[in-house]
């Protein structure tokens, strides 16, 4: 089997990207701390202002943990008026501008993604039925979507010569496996690939069962960093049962523990050795400020991984 170089992110620390969350929140030299002690060489930046944005300072502060830059996640409002689109751009070319001197100074063979997506969780109906989704999203929203993203993809490379990646997100207008699907075929894929991330591709299927390693085939084509993150089934059965929302669903612990949910990551794995995937994995474990013990439970992912050879 492929070896991969295993990433963690800010996420699995409570560093969200969602507005007015509460919960003390964990410094970024805590968490850079904790990540390497559990054995990951790689990080994402998390939102902006949590970690240094000089990058001659970033590039110190990983360069002293021999982390490696793997990318910033950046929300725009797909849905979103002109100034709300233009405004979020501008900070994803500002992020990637980061994202590129630092990745400079470092010397590192890995190019960051700046990573983007919907304004998840802004959309009071798409934030009340992540996880449920039913019907088919209009083709119209779709392609207007797809047109968004790209040319915000298309600013990032002519300001910092980074490439992006789509995260398909719950809570977000991108999030069943056929809207993931339709989006793809209206991006322009020179500048735009695809985050695939395991956990909210289950979520957001609607179906505990739905078979993730052949979703990762088939979009194989557009993947560019894989996000390896699990969905608890007993959790996404009742909070769809109980008709709860996203946020309500994050409390609770939809997104355990790898090995703990629904996800095949062995059967993940054979895949991305099959599609000749050499890019990095990120282990995601999306929790709340103050939620759980990041550092306990990177360390599982991480023991997790291990036995399944990665």
């Amino acid at each position: 089997m492929t070896t991969f170089s295993i990433a963690n992110a800010p996420c699995s620390w409570g560093t969200l990207e969602f507005a007015g969350l509460s919960g003390e929140r964990i410094s970024y030299p805590q968490m850079l701390d904790e990540l390497v002690a559990t054995g990951y060489t790689g990080t994402e930046l998390g939102d902006w202002g949590f970690m240094p944005t000089d990058p001659t300072l970033l590039a110190a502060t990983l360069q002293q943990r021999q982390l490696t830059l793997i990318g910033a996640f950046v929300p725009v409002a797909l849905q979103g008026t002109t100034t709300q689109i233009a405004t979020a751009t501008e900070q994803a070319q500002r992020t990637a501008q980061l994202l590129a001197h630092t990745a400079q100074i470092l010397g590192q063979a890995h190019q960051p993604l700046l990573i983007l997506a919907d304004a998840n969780g802004t959309d009071p109906m798409r934030t009340a039925n992540a996880g449920r989704i039913t019907g088919r999203t209009p083709s119209g929203v779709i392609v207007n979507a797809a047109k968004v993203a790209s040319e915000a993809a298309r600013a990032v490379f002519a300001t910092s010569g980074l490439q992006s990646a789509f995260h398909h997100h719950c809570a977000g207008i991108i999030e069943t496996p056929d809207e993931v699907r339709r989006f793809l075929a209206h991006i322009d894929s020179n500048v735009l690939g695809l985050v695939f991330d395991t956990g909210h591709m289950l979520y957001g299927s609607g179906d505990n069962a739905t078979d993730i390693a052949a979703l990762l085939h088939e979009f194989s084509p557009h993947i560019r960093l894989v996000h390896f993150k699990d969905c608890q089934p007993e959790i996404a059965t009742r909070i769809r049962h109980e008709q709860r929302d996203y946020f309500a669903a994050i409390q609770a612990g939809i997104f355990c523990e790898l090995g703990r949910g629904a996800v095949d990551f062995a059967a993940i794995a054979r895949t991305l050795t099959t599609i000749g995937y050499h890019g990095w994995i990120v282990v995601e474990q999306d929790v709340l400020p103050g939620m759980g013990a990041p550092r306990i439970s990177a360390a599982h992912n991480r023991a997790y991984l291990r036995s399944i050879g990665l």
